[in-house]
């Protein structure tokens, strides 16, 4: 076989959070384990160079740097290793090039991982004979407009939260469905959460959780002084939208997964729809999603008819 007959070399992103021993040992064991089988592992610079630049780590000459000598979309796979924040920050670095994410759980509660860290070895094995399915997520899009008409797009897997931005005051809000007026309230804040975000902050503001196989838009108000500010679960063709009422400048902001933030201007209009872009999640394991919430929140499982199977 000749060099130009030879398959093209197989690439996985590796992702993690460097705050702890814990989390380098486990990184540059990952990083190894693929360079054993063939695999290149590819690092963010910034990343790569805090690894060099550690005593006693050495990492493998294969290990080549994303956007330096390999771009993201030639990555087969995005492997991250850390709670949800550092997962949906290597869902960012996914995006451009469409790449699937396989998260393991190096932090708490860790919803968006597929496993936990005790299970590395056996995670590293399914990925080596790739063993593992890829499913897509519903995210959102997001369209924020000024007074004078100026748009700044954004997206979101999990949510996008309007928040106040003055402690000592209530914000101001109007509420639209489908361009059509529902409800004005003052409040503490909005969500829009996807499927996916429905156990993360929109769970902590009380509104439902939802199957991630159910594709809908979930609009949640925060310490709403209203009589009807309930959750709002709508379909994923919907369009949702919050009127920021004209007040002074400074008023509220948006987060974006948590992560990204855009100040909103008095009389601002934020809207949220599906993406066109699905995130995609793989998976090694095809446990129910009921079987999740129960380990994650330890749910008890203890009825009248004793404990489930």
């Amino acid at each position: 076989m000749t060099t130009s007959d030879q398959a093209p070399a197989r690439r996985i992103l590796v992702v993690s959070h460097f705050a702890r021993q814990e989390a380098i040992d486990t990184s540059v064991n990952v990083i190894r384990r693929l360079d054993n089988a063939g695999i290149v592992a590819v690092l963010e610079p910034q990343t790569a160079a805090e690894l060099d630049a550690r005593a006693g780590v050495r990492l493998p000459s294969s290990v080549e740097r994303l956007g330096v000598e390999c771009a993201v979309d030639q990555c087969e796979l995005v492997v991250v290793l850390g709670g949800d924040g550092t997962i949906l920050r290597g869902v960012e670095v996914a995006r451009p090039g469409d790449v699937p994410v396989l998260g393991v759980n190096m932090g708490h509660v860790g919803f968006l991982a597929e496993s936990e860290k005790e299970a590395l070895p056996d995670v590293v094995r399914g990925i080596i004979a790739r063993n593992y399915d890829v499913e897509e997520r519903l995210a959102l899009q997001i369209e924020v407009e000024d007074a004078a008409g100026n748009l700044t797009r954004e997206w979101a897997l999990n949510d996008a939260a309007l928040e106040k931005g003055n402690r000592e005051r209530m914000l101001d809000v109007m509420i639209w469905i489908d361009g059509e007026p529902l409800s004005s309230f003052g409040c503490d804040g909005v969500l829009f959460s996807t499927p996916t975000g429905s156990t993360a902050y929109s769970f902590s503001a009380g509104g439902p959780v939802v199957w991630p196989q159910v594709e809908a838009i979930l609009l949640v108000p925060v310490s709403a002084h209203a009589l009807f500010a309930k959750p709002l679960v709508v379909g994923p063709d919907s369009e949702l939208a919050v009127e920021v009422q004209p007040r002074d400048e400074g008023s509220a902001v948006l987060w974006l997964d948590g992560r990204r933030s855009i100040e909103l201007p008095a009389g601002a209009l934020v809207k949220a729809t599906r993406s066109p872009q699905s995130v995609k999640l793989a998976r090694l394991h095809q446990s129910p999603f009921t079987t999740r919430l129960v380990n994650k929140f330890q749910l008890p499982v203890i009825g009248w008819r004793g404990k489930a199977n």
